[in-house]
């Protein structure tokens, strides 16, 4: 989840670059592609938290959402048990957790005009010609991070 919450801010930034310099920033609202680096920060250091180790991170797209598969392994043994033979044993775990953007838009819009998202219910205008990063809700208003596997 870590990694996923990452890229959807990241998201947002990339997001708020492109107005007003990309023509095609409407685009940015269902990407085709995600950029791991932070993502992958976030993950070790979520997994760091709990005292884990991340084993394994690659990209994923479930539903035709992006995202990010993680493995884990802790950094402690199981412990007595009453399941002999486990006490050295490591747990380990995996997710998926995909990103899926929450806002539509009219099919004829002019990115080069005011906007209007409707993201679930709650309107944005985003207006290329008057934009400020800081007129963007916040990430979860506008893509929503959700375990997948």
């Amino acid at each position: 989840m870590a990694a996923a919450q990452s890229a959807r801010d990241d998201l947002v930034e990339d997001l708020g670059e492109a107005v007003g310099g990309d023509p095609n920033w409407l685009d940015w609202l269902d990407p085709d592609e995600l950029e791991g680096g932070e993502a992958a920060a976030a993950a070790d250091a979520l997994a760091a938290e709990n005292d884990a180790a991340v084993t394994g991170f690659a990209g994923a797209t479930v539903a035709g959402n992006l995202g990010y598969e993680v493995e884990i392994q802790t950094n402690y043994t199981v412990g007595d048990s009453i399941i002999p033979g486990t006490e050295t044993r490591h747990a380990n775990a995996d997710a998926t957790a995909v990103i899926e953007p929450r806002c539509d838009f009219p099919a004829d819009a002019d990115p080069a005009e005011l906007v209007t998202l409707d993201c679930d219910g709650d309107l944005v205008d985003i207006d290329p010609e008057d934009f400020d990063l800081d007129d963007l809700p916040d990430a979860s208003v506008l893509f929503s991070v959700q375990l997948a596997e």
